[in-house]
This record gives structure tokens, sequence and C-alpha cells, in this order.
């Protein structure tokens, strides 16, 4: 670990010109003020842009309300000016009626010019109601209650520390009592870190990659001599159990090794031989952060009843958990033939004949209500299916690889739209909620009781951050709940129109912690922009792993920053795969030991002044200890002397490059010297 430290504090001296933003990787300091504490609390009908009303058309009379009267939202916004004693998550509660409307009304609120629409259900009595939690900084806080929808009536609003959440209460047992060691050592591991770090993680590539990943030539295999050759009569070799028949009934080698070494693969959907570089994106991390990601995704979609190709995704498993050291979680793309109706079970069919969509023109006439009834087409197709998914995770298992498994996925993505059947992203959510939930039970109770799997991590994957608790299966069925974001192009929260969206999704994080009252932890399966460590810290989004798709949304500035991506690797809150445990799948009677450990509480040697002073020099924030704290502090301030101020003596501390030139960045990178063992003590002109 002493080495991983090391190397982290060297990146940082290499990387001194950094901003304070990009450096804010550390956990928020000790609150000010105790959760639940009440920063303010007024009658709305008091607030700047607000009338005063006893009553709403004439007869609508709500007795109870207190101070004069109460505010009625109509035309005109509630302006409210709070002062925060420090940044962090408020949580805004009211109390309301809503007559208007006998399901419910929309509202919106803007604080600091970011606008969260909210829903008041009917009411004709003063009902307590809590809009949400939202991130104020230190100082003073602009928030709005819009018209824009309106006619509710507001009695008081109060805003108080938001209650932290307890990441103890998530369970680090399995829901499968036959789990193997290995899967019951994982999740110990993942508990033991939960909520005080993160786990980098990267979608690999499947299938035959894209255009970006592959190099493909073209290869002519002589079925009556046995050779398969390029156009330039280059022989490459083959093993005879990789020979196959195509569904045109043509003859191809499924692998085959060029005469330079070079392992190629026959790729169905192009109809040539092609290599792919499924380490892209890893490469990409390492050579842009000098680190590697500790989890990697895979995809089992490309072993099925209808075109299925080994694509290698199971050996690359075994090897990226056995031979690497890293954690492996995989997703199941399953396909359908899209014309189901038509198909004869077992038949090989063309890829472009499936899909694993299910709307709009991709529309399969797969009934996925049927698929959870014995008896029926579809019910027999799902068992071919899981045959097939089996038979890789038993391999797996074999090799005494654990699984994060993330089966049947985002089902609730788009519920509600394009009308009628065939609403969902994917076919296994296209006829609701409850068909679902049985589909994701026989899933599970086949895999485990019928094939013997026991090595796999049970992860549910929500979607909308609404009406959630109808999909999910139930804490019987479920190890880990997890969310895909997606909000760079579509629904951002951060005020902008393009580029990174670095924002925590805080308040999806609060849905589904409330969803499974703190008892699961809590993962981004995939993403897009990797949210930076101060808005997970400052919002206690304490997302157990992030995960971003492939190519483009880990490798393009559209997506991310590579210096604010640089900065999540190296920070000590994100574990990378050199800081997994040496023992990761070993279950013993004592948890996995953290990533990183706890930083050191003895303080550093003071320096006793000519006065007779003792003093920690480079102790900017005063703990008694020379950290990495305080070079940010130092940052900081140089950056913005106003929103980060620092008193005299913090200041006469706090310099340590050239005693009494002032502070500056040079000041900071002296405390990572030292960090690094690079310097023996401070002021730098003191030490070796």
């Amino acid at each position: 670990m002493k080495a991983k430290s090391l190397k982290k504090a060297l990146s940082l001296i290499a990387a001194a010109a950094m901003t304070a933003v990009s450096l804010s990787a550390l956990p928020a300091p000790v609150s000010a003020i105790e959760d639940g504490e009440v920063i303010f609390c007024a009658e709305c009908e008091t607030l700047e842009g607000a009338e005063l009303w006893t009553s709403i058309y004439s007869d609508h009379y709500f007795p109870g309300y207190s101070g004069e009267g109460f505010a009625y939202l109509t035309s005109s916004p509630i302006t409210i000016e709070v002062e925060a004693p420090e940044e962090g998550m408020y949580q805004i509660d009211i109390s309301y009626t809503q007559v208007l409307s006998t399901d419910s009304r929309e509202q919106t609120i803007s604080v600091n010019g970011k606008d969260t629409v909210f829903n008041l259900v009917y009411a004709d009595e003063w009902t307590d109601y809590t809009i949400g939690v939202f991130r104020l900084q230190e100082g003073i806080n602009t928030i709005i209650l819009k018209p824009q929808y309106g006619y509710a009536s507001y009695d008081t609003i109060t805003i108080s520390k938001a209650i932290s959440h307890d990441y103890s209460k998530a369970t680090d047992s399995l829901v499968d009592p036959e789990a193997t060691d290995e899967a019951k050592a994982l999740m110990k591991y993942l508990k033991s870190v939960y909520g005080d770090h993160t786990i980098s993680g990267q979608q690999e590539i499947y299938g035959g990659g894209s255009s970006a990943h592959q190099s493909s030539i073209s290869l002519n295999y002589n079925a009556s001599t046995g050779s398969l050759t390029d156009s330039s009569g280059n022989e490459y070799t083959y093993n005879e159990a990789d020979v196959a028949t195509a569904d045109d009934g043509s003859t191809f080698v499924w692998n085959c090794v060029s005469p330079e070494g070079k392992k190629y693969s026959y790729n169905q959907q192009n109809r040539n031989y092609s290599t792919v570089n499924y380490d892209l994106e890893f490469e990409y991390i390492q050579d842009l952060t000098g680190e590697l990601p500790a989890i990697r995704g895979f995809d089992f979609m490309n072993y099925n009843p209808l075109y299925g190709w080994d694509d290698g995704t199971t050996q690359r498993c075994i090897d990226w958990v056995n031979e690497t050291g890293g954690i492996a979680t995989a997703s199941w793309h399953i396909n359908v033939p899209i014309d189901f109706e038509n198909y004869e079970l077992g038949d090989a069919l063309d890829w472009t004949e499936c899909t694993y969509k299910n709307y709009q023109s991709s529309n399969s006439t797969f009934n996925t209500a049927n698929a959870v009834i014995e008896g029926t087409k579809e019910y027999e197709y799902f068992q071919l299916a899981m045959a097939d998914l089996a038979e890789q995770l038993l391999i797996l298992q074999e090799n005494n690889v654990p699984l994060i498994f993330r089966p049947l996925h985002e089902a609730q993505g788009n519920e509600g739209r394009y009308g009628g059947t065939g609403t969902a992203w994917f076919w296994w959510g296209d006829q609701g909620c409850e068909v679902y939930k049985e589909l994701w039970k026989l899933l599970y109770t086949t895999l485990t009781e019928e094939y013997g799997l026991h090595n796999l991590i049970w992860e549910y994957n929500s979607y909308a951050h609404t009406n959630s608790e109808n999909w999910y299966p139930g804490d019987e069925y479920v190890d880990i709940v997890a969310y895909d974001k997606y909000n760079v192009d579509n629904n951002r929260d951060d005020g902008l129109t393009s580029g990174p969206n670095f924002s925590a999704i805080s308040s999806i994080f609060n849905y589904i912690y409330d969803l499974v009252d703190g008892g699961k932890m809590i993962a981004m399966s995939e993403n897009d922009t990797v949210p930076t460590v101060e808005n997970m810290v400052v919002e206690d989004a304490g997302w157990l792993y992030f995960c971003p798709w492939y190519t483009d949304h880990i490798m393009s500035d559209r997506y991310q920053d590579p210096e604010a991506l640089t900065a999540v690797y190296q920070s000590d809150y994100c574990i990378t795969l050199d800081e997994l445990p040496e023992n990761l799948y070993v279950l013993s009677g004592e948890d996995p030991q953290p990533a990183t450990p706890a930083p050191t509480t003895e303080p550093d040697v003071p320096t006793t002044t000519d006065g007779g002073e003792d003093i920690v020099y480079g102790d900017a924030d005063g703990d008694g200890v020379v950290g990495i704290s305080d070079a940010v502090k130092i940052m900081s301030y140089v950056t913005d002397k106003e929103k980060y101020p620092l008193t005299d003596a913090q200041i006469e501390i706090a310099d340590v490059y050239q005693k009494g030139d002032g502070l500056s960045n040079m000041d900071a990178l002296s405390i990572q010297k030292k960090l690094a063992q690079l310097l023996s003590g401070l002021p730098e002109s003191n030490a070796e």
C-alpha cells in the first residue's frame, strides 16, 4: 500500500499546476452543524413575492395554518435567500394543501438556478412534505418556488442539514444460501469499502467490437484440404474443434493464428476474420491516469440459441479475475427472434434477425408475458437461453470466479412511452413490472436450483427513479441495487447544455437508498461522465462503483474530461486494480482490509521557533498532521482567496517553500514532496 501511496503522491507532483477543483479528492471535513439541525424556517406568506391568503376560490378554507395565513402560488414566484453555514446537503420541507388536481400536481423549485420538478398529491388539509435534499453552497443561496405548474398552498418552509446515509446498514450477506466462498468473500470486501470509497470500473466491448477495436482480414477455408489461407497464400493454424458450419451451410473456422502468432476470430456479423482489441479502453485509462480499473464489465449476449458465437468473454472473465486479480461484472443482452411467430425452436438465425430491443422499429413478436408460463413457445425459448448462459457461468464457477451478475437490466427504461405494449427499451420489460419480476425470479431459481450456480452476486439494475418500487424483485432475490447514469446528452441536472456532466446524481442515489431502506449497496453499473470525488463526497452519494460504457463514453471529450478523470483515478477515494487485496477471494473470519488504510493520527514532529513556539509547518488545516488535505487547502486559497480564506497564522504555517515569500502552488508542491518522501522535513529549505 505504501508503494501505491507513493505513486499517487508522485503523480500529484507531476500535476502541481492543477487547480483546487481537480484536486478535490478527499472526504469533506467534519461538519460544523449536526444532521437535522434547522438553518431556516419561515411562514411562506412572509417571503419575497408571496401574498397573504386565508382561503382560496372563496369557499376553500384550510383551518390549522400557522401564522397569519398562507401563500398561494399562482403567477408570481416566491423567493427565499438562505445562508448556509457550510457547503453540503440540506433537506427542504413544507406544509401544503393542493386541491386543484385530485391526483397530483407538478411543482417547480429552483435551487441556485437549477430547477427540480416535484409532485404534490391532493390534500385538502395541511400536509407535511419533503421536497427533497439539495446541495447548498456556504453562504447565501437563492431558492425559488416557481409558478411553473404551481397552484398549491404553502404554509411553512423549513430547511435543515440532511441526515447522512448510514452505509453500515447495507448487508454483506448474499441472498443465495449456498453461495460459494469466493462470492461471499467478494461481497464482504465490497461492503468493507462501501461508503468510504468508490471502486473504479470499465465496460469492455463485446462481440466483434467496433471499428476502433478491429483489425480485419479475409481468409479462405478449404474444407477438402483443411487449409486456411489469406490472399497471399499464408497459412493460418487452428484447432479442429473450431471448425463449424454457418447458417448458410458453409464451413468456417472460429479461431485461428497467423504465421506471426496473431490471434484472429471469425466475425459472423461482418463475415470476415478480425482481431479485436478488447483492452482498448483499459489501455487508454492506464495511459491517461497511470492506473487500471478494479472492475471489468463483460456481457454474455453472444452465447445464445440463435446466432451464438464465442467471442471469448468467458475466458477473458476468468483471466481478469484469476490472472489480473480484478473484479468481474456482467450484463446479459439476451436476444430474441424479431419474427418469433415463424421461428422454429433450435433454428440458427443471422444476427440481423434478432434483437434485445423491443420498441419502435425493432419491435419483436416475442410475447414476454408467455416467457414465465410453462408450455408456451416463449417459455421454451427462455429455457434454451438460460441453458446457454448457465453453460458459461458454470465454467466460471469451476474456475472459482465470482461474478457481479446484472441480468435483465434497465427494464423500466421508457416506461409509459410509445403507448401500449412494446414500451420498454428491452423485451424483458415490455409487459410491465409484474411480468418482469416473475421473469427475474424464474431466472434466479433456474440458475441457482436447476443448474447449481452459486458464484453469482445478483445485481438489480433500476433505471427510472420514480415508481421503481413496483419493479424491484424483492430483497430475497437481490444482493446489490444499481443505476445507469447517462445525463450528458439528456436529463442534465448541472445547469449546462453540453460537455461532461460531473453530477453525482445524489437525488437518484437518495431515492434508491430509500427504496431499499439502506439495506443494499448501491452501484453505478453504467455511466457516461464519471462524477468528481468532491461531488460524491459532498453530496453523500456513495456509489459502490462506477463503470463507463465503452469507446466514446470513456475516450471522448464529449463525455469525459481527461484531467478530471485522472484526478478521480489518482485520488485515495477511488480504488484501482492495484489496490485490491491479494486475498480478495479468500473467505476468512476477518473482513478484507480496506484498499486504503485510514490516515495516521500520529502528529508530525513540530519545529520549535526562536520564541519557543512549536509549529508543525505545512499543517494548513490545523489537525496536527501534514497531509494531502493541506496541499489542497493551499491550492484552493491560491485559486480563490475569498472563497477559501486562510488566517494569517495559517498562512505562516503553510508557507514552506521559500519562507517569507507568501503562498503559491510551490508550497503545496513542497508538502507533496514530503509525502512522497522526497523531503525529510519542512520548510523545504530546512529539508535534506
